[in-house]
């Protein structure tokens, strides 16, 4: 069985390989927040390839259940997360319930869709971690609901401090199967990107919003 830093380098080589992550240090992307950044990072794309779909979803649940322990629910956060926490919440035997961006404007005014009783045990599946805001709001909308949140797992992490910030702030604890650094790792010695692009790549990391100007 592979060690969890083997998992986390199987996963950064395949999204690497499937282009749903693209590093282009100098000819950055420009986020919806104005950030200049290195990475575009698409995992919905992980979903058209049935060897890399099946090996995220055997790694979710085997880290949740060595995390968490099992929970009664797994919840999906909109919209990159419904499809991996379905995927999840079939493999566990579980029920499924997603959590929207916002609440519903219309019908019943739903922020959280599914069946679900107050007092059960949650884990909320994400496909990215940027900031942690859309996932912190997700938390915040169950715990209103009576939910007990065991904690949160995604795919992949910017390792933002922000995003450790608010996750402490928010008494989450929040897992990754892989990350920025070992996606930086991986892509050097497989020749995505060179050594002369560390440095750059690194000080993004550090500082997003300022990174680039």
């Amino acid at each position: 069985m592979l060690k969890n830093n083997d998992k986390a380098i199987k996963i950064a080589e395949y999204l690497l390989k499937i282009k749903a992550v693209k590093l282009e240090p100098k000819h950055p992307f420009t986020w919806a927040s104005g950030w200049n950044s290195p990475i575009y990072c698409d995992n919905r794309i992980s979903l058209s390839y049935p060897e890399v779909r099946d090996y995220i979803k055997t790694a979710f649940c085997e880290l949740i259940t060595k995390e968490f322990g099992m929970p009664d629910v797994i919840v999906g956060v909109a919209t990159g997360g419904l499809p991996q926490g379905a995927l999840v919440a079939q493999e566990l035997n579980l029920p499924f319930i997603y959590v929207r961006s916002s609440a519903k404007s219309h019908g019943m005014g739903n922020m959280i869709e599914g069946h679900y009783q107050k007092g059960q045990k949650v884990v909320l599946i994400e496909d990215l971690i940027s900031t942690g805001g859309s996932s912190i709001k997700g938390v915040e909308a169950l715990k209103n609901e009576g939910l007990q949140i065991l904690g949160l797992a995604a795919i992949f992490t910017y390792e933002f401090d922000l995003a450790d910030s608010n996750f402490k702030t928010a008494s989450c604890i929040a897992k990754t199967l892989s990350d920025y650094s070992t996606l930086i790792e991986v892509a050097i010695q497989n020749n995505y990107i060179s050594v002369n692009d560390l440095e750059s790549l690194q000080n993004w990391r550090k500082d997003p919003s300022k990174w680039n100007k």
